[in-house]
């Protein structure tokens, strides 16, 4: 019993500084969506869908930069710590093509939301939300690849900074320019995506600030070790492109399966519902998301001293704190959802509200089963990414929400109650992706990889 405590202990002591900055992050989403829903209850769903959509391009060039995280770990382990400069290079410039690139969707963004099809008045609001967010994602890549440098190394209070500072800066450029206070212009929904880059710049150039000390030139070679490097860029992407992949097929799924919802006969109120749901499920999800990205440093520096038996120990104790942590928060959704309801109460169109004020509660009671099963999702899924077996994830991630969540949903569109069954949809996915990545933890293969030579 002293070696499991000293073990959670151990973990924690790495976690919660992931912990709170992941629950920055979510309460700079919640803030943004608790604003919206003040301004207006329909910008509500429109940011919702918009999200959904975003995060599908998003996470793919996020998640790929801040794969670092496992390079540094293992070259920590190796003690081959010359390596983690230039391997931090690599992820910026992947940051700085992908940022770009990104850029390039703004003029797609009618024809995108066209194809969604929702009633025109959201269809407005979320074209204006997107081009205005889509300035976010340079700065947001390159404030991940620094996360993974600092998280890799087992840094995590300087994660936890520059997630404080974007919060903050969220918090002030939404107050001025969703409502326009101060002087500033009002821009509603747009005002919202513009003040997520602005804020993320912010955290950004603290970061740049922060890694570039000459102490970080002196052993890890941040400086200096700027060049292209062929092959490491490589093996960058060899096992970080499929790491954004996992999140970005996920992404795709959930967006398409939010699309389904939008345009079922009480589309508004269903999406509007399933915002709420999602961003308060966020609240209890984030914190486990850091845990399991402790789980994962931990893992790549065990492997990387190659003593596979602690990382899989560590593991297990990741999934134990997670789900007691996670229990807790989910008997609260089940006694309370209420509480969390009225945080997104918007008075103005009376009758949508009520709608869906009815459906939040059902949804939730979905939210505090599932995310029991999804902290065994994310816990074994950060391990086998720890160890490089991301094809593996990625592969999950594309074949398993497509028959269980989105198919289904698409099938009961027009069922009475068709939200609540979707849920459940979503719910059994969570739990079968879940058991897949058991499994494949239990398998061991993952014990004998390595990202780096």
């Amino acid at each position: 019993m002293s070696e499991r405590r000293t073990r959670w202990k151990n973990i924690l002591k790495l976690a919660w500084p992931l912990i709170i900055a992941n629950s920055f992050w979510n309460l700079q989403l919640t803030i943004d969506r608790v604003f919206l829903g003040q301004y207006s209850t329909e910008a509500l769903g429109a940011a919702m869908a918009v999200m959904g959509i975003f995060w599908v391009p998003m996470a793919l060039l996020q998640q790929t930069a801040s794969y670092v995280m496992t390079f540094v770990a293992q070259y920590l382990g190796a003690k081959k710590e010359e390596m983690i400069g230039p391997a931090v290079w690599q992820s910026f410039y992947i940051s700085v093509i992908g940022g770009v690139l990104f850029l390039g969707l703004i003029p797609l963004s009618d024809w995108l939301f066209g194809i969604v099809g929702h009633v025109e008045s959201v269809k407005r609001l979320e074209i204006e939300y997107f081009d205005s967010l889509a300035y976010s994602a340079l700065p947001t890549a390159i404030v991940a690849a620094i996360s993974g440098f600092y998280s890799g190394l087992g840094q995590t209070r300087v994660v936890m900074g520059l997630n404080a500072v974007g919060l903050v800066g969220n918090v002030i450029f939404d107050y001025l320019l969703i409502f326009g206070n101060l002087g500033f212009p009002q821009m509603g929904i747009a005002g919202a995506g513009y003040a997520t880059a602005i804020a993320t710049w912010m955290s950004a150039i603290y970061g740049f600030y922060l890694i570039f000390q000459n102490k970080n030139e002196v052993i890890y070679k941040i400086k200096s070790g700027w060049k292209w490097q062929l092959d490491l860029i490589q093996r960058f992407l060899k096992f970080g492109l499929p790491s954004g992949l996992q999140w970005a097929l996920e992404g795709l799924a959930f967006t398409v399966f939010l699309v389904i919802i939008g345009r079922m006969p009480n589309g508004a109120a269903g999406l509007a519902g399933s915002s709420i749901a999602v961003t308060i499920m966020m609240l209890s999800v984030l914190p486990t998301f850091g845990m399991a990205q402790a789980v994962s440093v931990l893992v790549g520096q065990h492997l990387g001293s190659k003593t596979p038996e602690q990382a899989h120990q560590d593991a297990i104790s990741g999934l134990q704190v997670a789900v007691m942590y996670i229990a807790t928060i989910g008997i609260t959704f089940l006694l309370f959802p209420h509480f969390y309801l009225g945080w997104f109460h918007n008075p103005e169109n009376a009758a949508l509200w009520n709608e869906v004020s009815y459906i939040v509660p059902y949804l939730l009671m979905f939210v505090a089963v599932f995310t029991l099963f999804d902290s065994m999702n994310l816990i074994f899924s950060f391990t086998l990414k720890g160890a490089g077996d991301t094809r593996f994830v990625s592969l999950v991630a594309l074949t398993v929400p497509w028959p269980i969540m989105v198919l289904p949903t698409w099938l009961m569109k027009d069922w009475d109650g068709a939200v609540f069954w979707s849920w459940g949809a979503a719910s059994i996915f969570v739990i079968t992706q879940s058991f897949i990545f058991l499994f494949r933890f239990l398998g061991g293969k993952w014990k004998t990889m390595s990202v780096i030579n």
